[in-house]
C-alpha cells in the first residue's frame, strides 16, 4: 500500500464527475475499450485473453480478490482523463496536506529536535504539488513522495518561508496516523 501515492490518487478522484464502473464486467469492458483489445488487457492484468472475454460477456461475474484489486486500480488510473488532467492543472494553485504524524527534524545542537505528534493542515505551494504529482506519475515510491512532502512542510510550516528556523536541516515523518490531500 502506498500511503502518499494513494492519497494523491484519492485527491484527484474526489474531483470525478461520474462514478467509475463497479461491476467486473463493466470494468473489463472499459479497459478493453481504453486499451483497444482483450489481449492488451489480459497482459496488463496477468490473466488469459479468454478470461477477459468471459468477463466482457458477463460469463464470469466475481473476480478473485487480487484480480478485483488490480482491475479496480487500473480502471481508476484511466477513469476520466480530462478530469484528471484538470485536477493536475489545478495543482498550479497548490495542494493541501492534512496529516497527523510523528515528525522529527535535524537541527543544530541545543535545539529541541525531539520527534512529536503533530496535526497539520498546510497549503503547499504549487511547485511542491507539481513535484508530488510528477514523482507519482513517474512511479516514485512512497519513500520519495514522503521526502517531497517533508521538504515542503519544512519550508512552509517549520521555516515559514524563511522567516524562522533558518538553521533547520531536515524534517522527517517517523510515524503517520492520518494523511489526506486536497486540491
Amino acid at each position: 500500500m502506498s500511503l502518499f501515492g494513494d492519497g494523491l490518487d484519492a485527491a484527484v478522484q474526489k474531483t470525478f464527475t461520474r462514478p467509475a464502473p463497479r461491476s467486473a464486467g463493466a470494468q473489463m469492458r472499459y479497459l478493453v475499450k481504453q486499451l483497444k483489445g482483450t489481449k492488451a488487457v489480459a497482459q496488463m492484468l496477468r490473466i488469459s485473453q479468454r478470461t477477459v472475454e468471459r468477463y466482457v460477456k458477463d460469463q464470469i461475474k466475481k473476480p478473485r480478490p487480487e484480480l478485483a484489486t488490480r482491475l479496480e486500480r487500473e480502471v481508476k488510473k484511466r477513469w476520466q482523463p480530462q478530469i484528471r488532467a484538470r485536477a493536475r492543472a489545478a495543482s498550479t494553485d497548490g495542494i493541501v496536506i492534512n496529516t497527523r504524524a510523528r515528525m522529527g527534524y535535524t537541527a543544530p545542537i541545543g535545539s529541541t529536535d525531539q520527534d512529536r505528534i503533530r496535526h497539520l493542515t498546510v497549503a503547499l505551494p504549487p511547485q511542491y504539488a507539481a513535484r508530488l504529482f510528477d514523482a507519482h506519475e513517474q512511479g516514485a515510491g512512497d519513500a520519495r513522495l514522503q521526502e517531497i512532502a517533508a521538504e515542503a512542510l519544512k519550508e512552509v510550516y517549520f521555516q515559514d518561508a524563511g522567516r524562522r528556523a533558518g538553521s533547520l536541516e531536515e524534517v522527517r515523518f517517523t510515524d503517520i496516523e492520518h494523511l489526506e490531500f486536497d486540491l
